[in-house]
């Protein structure tokens, strides 16, 4: 499976295609669209409306019946994949139940008022200005779903049936599985970060790790992922070593009795380094004490977004 792939609309088999961002880091998210007969489904939208249009525009140029496009599902709640929803008026839009509740919690309004005041902020605004400074969040409608499920859900699309998996909670909260049979193609949302560092919000890593198997078992030929490259089974088994290892060190100093900042900076990433945004080990290993503990509280967003300043250099640690 090539690595190099150039963004823009791809088209993957029988009218499915694959919107790739031109890179995989923060907010760079890929998108996708299944096609069959009169109707067609789309699969998320990106972190903000300029993005979304020019995507948009991009498919209904390939596909004429992407002008009216009647279903639209958001793989989970992070705005890289459901800022643009209100560009797709009269579509259903669907998500997991968690995913809806846990998008109502930060709505791209919320992130406006946040980068309105990262000047602000210090070494934590400079990294926000990092990973989201290229987009305008200023605008955007809060446009959540109309339409929720747990589990699963069977929709169809002409004669293609596409089936929606829910196998968070992970990534976030609710992510969810896209796959279409007849296209033999899946579309991952975040459950896969291709050459990118996964970054779990919320875990538990086996539900991930359980994720990534399904896929792998999956009879498909061509797995998009959240971020990233076109990828195949290879990827997605890269992926779940990743969670593994980082589990397996993380016990480790967990054990040894380091805190999780001290467990993070005490990795050594080794072949992962030359992913991207290696710094998400410092999230990572977070939620991983968390579980360890039996811990329910989040650690705090913007001290979490300071621990990956610190590592990514954005200024001195103290």
């Amino acid at each position: 499976m090539p690595t190099r792939q150039s963004p823009g609309l791809h088209s993957l088999s029988n009218s499915s295609y694959a919107w790739l961002a031109s890179k995989g880091s923060w907010g760079w998210s890929n998108a996708g669209l299944i096609v069959d007969g009169e109707e067609s489904l789309l699969v998320d939208t990106l972190f903000d409306l300029a993005l979304t249009e020019k995507m948009l525009r991009s498919m209904r140029e390939a596909e004429p019946l992407a002008n009216n496009i009647g279903t639209l599902v958001n793989t989970h709640a992070n705005g890289d994949h459901c800022h643009g929803n209100a560009l797709v008026s009269g579509a259903e839009i669907i998500a997991s139940t968690a995913s809806i509740q846990e998008m109502n919690e930060l709505p791209p309004e919320a992130m406006a008022a946040i980068m309105g005041s990262a000047k602000d902020m210090g070494t934590v605004g400079e990294y926000f200005f990092h990973c989201f400074g290229q987009f305008q969040f200023d605008g955007i409608l809060h446009t959540p779903p109309t339409r929720s499920f747990d589990g699963e859900l069977d929709l169809q699309v002409g004669d293609k049936p596409v089936h929606l998996i829910e196998v968070g909670p992970a990534h976030t909260r609710g992510d969810v599985l896209v796959h279409s049979p007849a296209d033999r193609v899946v579309f991952t949302g975040d459950i896969l970060f291709i050459e990118s560092t996964p970054i779990m919000w919320q875990g538990p890593v086996a539900n991930w790790m359980k994720a990534c198997q399904r896929i792998e078992e999956m009879d498909v030929d061509l797995i998009v992922p959240g971020h990233g490259p076109i990828t195949d089974k290879n990827g997605v088994a890269k992926v779940r070593h990743y969670l593994q290892f980082v589990h397996d060190e993380a016990r480790a100093r967990y054990d040894a009795g380091m805190d999780a900042f001290e467990a993070a900076r005490d990795i050594e990433l080794s072949e992962y380094s030359a992913w991207s945004d290696p710094e998400r080990i410092a999230v990572n290993v977070d939620s991983l004490y968390r579980e360890f503990s039996g811990q329910k509280a989040a650690t705090d967003m913007l001290e979490l977004f300071r621990r990956m300043a610190l590592l990514a250099e954005y200024s001195e640690p103290v």
